[in-house]
């Protein structure tokens, strides 16, 4: 079982199929990336840099990517009815976000890395 198994295996019922949806959806947009688990969250590693990770909470998800992204992509973030910050967009089951964001947005951080 890979690390990004094991996280994912770790959080609630609910949750799991988000997780493992976004991560399909990730490694779609980056075939180039290396899974990869760094502060306790799993991610998608090119060249050295992380370009995307995510990570489950209490109620919600969250999609973490370069600020550059985040703010590139912020209609489309806001069209979808989901809250960011910097650096993240959360979601939820009630609130799943968009596959085809997610794949805007990691290229869109990936793009920002120069990778």
């Amino acid at each position: 079982m890979s690390e990004h198994d094991t996280y994912i295996a770790g959080v609630s019922e609910e949750l799991r199929p988000l997780l493992e949806h976004v991560r399909t959806q990730l490694s779609s947009a980056l075939p180039e990336a290396e899974e990869v688990v760094k502060y306790n969250m799993p991610g998608f590693e090119v060249g050295g840099s992380i370009v995307a990770g995510y990570a489950a909470f209490s109620r919600q998800c969250g999609l973490y990517l370069s600020p550059v992204a985040i703010t590139a992509l912020a209609d489309d973030i806001a069209a979808a009815g989901l809250k960011a910050s910097k650096t993240g967009v959360t979601f939820s089951p009630r609130k799943p976000i968009p596959d085809a964001l997610v794949r805007s947005l990691a290229e869109a951080s990936r793009d920002d890395l120069g990778l």
